[in-house]
């Protein structure tokens, strides 16, 4: 009786780590984005950081984002922390926002060495889909604290329609 108790605590364990894993999955695959040394990234060569996964030719960061919309307008917010606005680029193509940019790395003023290196730094490109049409000639964009906010004003005012389609 017991070992089929423990069984049943484990398959439950699984199933909840499992369930969490997907969810993570589909809330941050799209934040994930990856950065490319640019020409203006001056990044410090491999040799003067003690990091063993630094890699100063890759890097990886969430970009974490929210699409809000209402009757008239979407409102898109991308946390770019550590960049200027004059570093970003926008432009709405088809039925997405795209954001691009390049984070550039700060050296110390001081002598010594770099013992962890866990930020992303360089070129990278972000690419958000709009649930609706929108007028991007019309957009108001800001960047307050780290927080690019981006409102699109839609082409055909109104909640987005859902469709339901028989299946024969």
């Amino acid at each position: 009786m017991r070992f089929d108790n423990l069984k049943e605590n484990v398959e439950t364990l699984w199933d909840n780590v499992a369930e969490g894993g997907r969810h993570l999955w589909r809330s941050a695959a799209g934040a994930l984005t990856r950065f490319k040394p640019g020409d203006a990234t001056n990044l410090p060569p491999a040799a003067a950081v003690d990091d063993t996964a630094y890699i100063p030719s890759q890097g990886w960061s969430m970009l974490g984002g929210d699409v809000f919309e209402d009757d008239q307008r979407l409102v898109v917010r991308i946390e770019v922390p550590g960049m200027e606005k004059e570093d970003l680029k926008l432009e709405v193509l088809d039925d997405a926002l795209l954001v691009h940019g390049e984070k550039r790395f700060a050296h110390e003023s001081t002598e010594g060495r770099w013992r962890v290196m866990q930020c992303a730094y360089g070129n990278f490109r972000r690419r958000i889909p709009l649930p609706a049409e929108v007028k991007a000639d019309e957009a108001r964009v800001s960047y307050k604290n780290g927080v690019l906010r981006v409102e699109l004003p839609k082409s055909s005012p109104g909640r987005s329609r859902a469709v339901s389609i028989a299946v024969e």
